[in-house]
């Protein structure tokens, strides 16, 4: 069974302010679609898949998603679907959301975009944040890596400042997104020291030079157990992403250099991320 840990739900353009979509066009080539159709996402991923599911927060760069607009998209399909709230705690009413979501919409994990709602998730300003997800069990998925937003401060992108979180709450559950793109060795080596740091791998394989590297790079640091599987729809789906996974997982390597290892390639694409994540 496929677990996506990264899928969005958006209304588009509703949920986005200024000029986000024009900029979305530079996260990759070719037309950038953000609507989010459930009957696309079933088409294009397998029947028994499932996948957690959120919106987004971040008023620097323009994109709001309110949680009850996630909680009824997952609640909508609940074979299928675990919803997860989002916070921009650089907002004033942020522990309010924090409430409503987790005990009044049930939804089971947050998503963080520091980058894009600039803060550093390290601070100790938002330790009352992470004290909350960890002593209620909720996972934290933390944007990671680059960005198409001109206005986004890069600098809290970087995958190191979850260290400075993970210390201080080592049983709090995260999945640093997008392998920390392009801090791909930062990442692994924030996600091997700590038991519960997770790494998922959504959006990387329309990079395939890239993502064949940063995958040799978790293979020889031997942590391929803590990579997860996500599609990061709609920029991309999930059966595309597991197409493209096994491309690179075939790709053959440089004179000298042993090659990926196929099979577990195959295990990050059916690996189980719930139990993992205390989402079972």
């Amino acid at each position: 069974m496929i677990v996506d840990v990264h899928s969005h739900a958006f209304g588009c353009p509703d949920h986005f302010a200024g000029d986000f979509l024009a900029q979305a066009g530079r996260s990759r080539t070719g037309e950038v679609d953000l609507t989010v159709r459930w009957e696309e996402y079933a088409a294009s991923s397998p029947a028994d898949s499932k996948a957690i599911v959120f919106g987004g927060k971040a008023r620097l760069s323009g994109l709001w998603v309110d949680d009850e607009h996630v909680a009824a998209y997952a609640a909508a399909h609940p074979d299928r679907l675990i919803g997860f709230m989002s916070l921009d705690p650089t907002q004033d009413g942020w522990r309010q959301e924090l409430r409503l979501g987790h005990r009044d919409l049930g939804l089971r994990g947050i998503k963080l975009m520091p980058m894009y709602a600039g803060f550093d998730p390290g601070h100790e300003d938002f330790d009352p944040l992470w004290a909350y997800a960890s002593e209620h069990g909720l996972p934290v998925l933390l944007h990671t890596g680059t960005t198409f937003v001109s206005q986004a401060p890069i600098e809290y992108a970087r995958p190191m400042l979850a260290d400075k979180v993970a210390r201080r709450f080592p049983e709090l559950r995260m999945i640093l997104a997008h392998l920390g793109h392009p801090y791909e060795g930062e990442c692994l080596a924030v996600i091997r020291k700590h038991p519960h740091v997770y790494a998922d791998v959504s959006a990387l394989h329309y990079r395939p030079f890239q993502l064949w590297r940063a995958l040799m790079l978790a293979q020889e640091y031997g942590v391929w157990d803590k990579l997860l599987f996500g599609s990061d729809y709609p920029f991309t789906t999930v059966n595309d992403s597991v197409k493209g996974l096994r491309a690179v997982a075939a790709v053959e390597s440089p004179k000298g250099l042993p090659g990926l290892d196929a099979e577990q390639v195959e295990r990050l694409i059916d690996r189980d991320a719930l139990p993992l994540l205390g989402l079972s």
